[in-house]
């Protein structure tokens, strides 16, 4: 096998994929990594997630929510702890950032634990207090709450 994903494994979710996709994230939300998502979360916001799939398993997600006129969010990003280092968590950022252009959107932002990662993809860390209000409603929900380690990061689109 390659070190490298094949970009026609990444796709976009479709509702068949929901129980993948939260196992996925709940699993690593154990472990204090994300947030995790109800069934009911996933279904609401499935149009946001695309998936990395092999062997019809889901091994990767990603998911762009459209938080303003002019801003996205890239959240639940997983990769499977048995797929890592293969290149997949870029292309699901990749992804991510493509579906923002074909949106229109100016800029994308995450927060993150892995700022070397994103960084190597082109985001800058910038203060939190310059992101909307309205994206930390969730982070009530996080188990580090509210001694957050995150990051926030930002890239600006053309």
């Amino acid at each position: 096998m390659t070190n490298m994903a094949k970009k026609n494994m990444i796709r976009k979710a479709v509702v068949q994929d929901v129980p993948g996709i939260q196992k996925l994230i709940n699993d690593r939300a154990k472990e204090g990594f994300l947030l995790p998502r109800s069934l009911s979360e996933i279904y609401e916001n499935l149009r946001d997630f695309s998936i990395y799939e092999d062997e019809k398993t889901i091994f990767g997600c990603a998911a762009l929510h459209v938080t303003w006129e002019n801003l996205a969010e890239i959240r639940s990003l997983v990769v499977h702890q048995s797929r890592q280092g293969r290149g997949i968590g870029k292309q699901l950022v990749e992804c991510c950032m493509e579906e923002a252009k074909q949106l229109k959107v100016k800029r994308v932002f995450l927060l993150t634990e892995k700022p070397e990662f994103f960084g190597k993809l082109g985001f800058a860390s910038i203060d939190k207090a310059q992101l909307p209000h309205k994206i930390w409603n969730e982070c009530v929900q996080c188990v580090q709450f509210p001694d957050c380690n995150e990051l926030a990061m930002i890239k600006e689109l053309e």
